[in-house]
C-alpha cells in the first residue's frame, strides 16, 4: 500500500521534472562556459561584434549589475549584460514597429557562478525571430540564419 502511494506521488513529480527540463531546454537561451575571466570574456565578445562593423554590427553599452548592486551595499557575483546589434537591420523594422525596441537590440550576459566558472548566455537567433518578432506581430526575418551564424561566431570567439 505504501509502495503504491509512493508510486502515485513519484510519477507526477517525475513527469513534472521532465516537463520542466524540456521547457528549460527550449527557452531560447544558449549558454556556453568560457575559458576566460569575466573581464576577458566581455572584451572578447565585444571585439568579435566590433570586428563585424562593416556588416552593421555595433556594441551599444554594458550593464554591470554587480557594480550597481555594490553602490547600494549589496554583493553579487559578476553579471554584465552587453547590448549589441545591427542598426542597418534593426532600424527599418523599428521605424515600422516602434515597440520592437523594448525587446531588441539583442543582449549577451557574461556571468560567474558560485563555483567561479564564467558563462556567456544569449538568446538564439531563432528565438528572436520566432518568439520576439511574433510578439510584435512580425514574421520571422529572412536574416535569422545569418544572425545565428554571427551569434555563434561572437560566442565562440568570446569563450573558446
Amino acid at each position: 500500500m505504501i509502495r503504491r502511494l509512493v508510486m502515485r506521488l513519484a510519477l507526477p513529480l517525475l513527469s513534472f521534472g521532465f516537463m520542466n527540463a524540456a521547457l528549460a531546454a527550449d527557452n531560447g537561451l544558449i549558454t556556453l562556459q568560457s575559458h576566460y575571466s569575466v573581464k576577458e570574456t566581455i572584451a572578447r565578445f565585444e571585439a568579435a561584434v566590433r570586428a563585424k562593423k562593416a556588416l552593421g554590427f555595433k556594441v551599444f553599452t554594458e550593464l554591470d549589475h554587480a557594480a550597481a548592486a555594490k553602490e547600494f551595499g549589496l554583493t553579487m557575483r559578476p553579471r554584465t549584460v552587453i547590448v549589441f546589434g545591427n542598426p542597418k537591420f534593426g532600424t527599418p523594422v523599428m521605424v515600422k514597429t516602434p515597440m520592437l525596441a523594448i525587446d531588441v537590440p539583442p543582449k549577451a550576459l557574461v556571468w560567474q557562478d558560485d563555483q567561479g566558472k564564467v558563462w556567456l548566455t544569449y538568446n538564439s537567433a531563432e528565438y528572436l525571430g520566432k518568439v520576439i518578432y511574433a510578439r510584435h506581430g512580425l514574421p520571422e526575418p529572412p536574416s535569422t540564419p545569418k544572425l545565428a551564424a554571427a551569434l555563434k561566431g561572437f560566442a565562440a570567439y568570446a569563450t573558446q
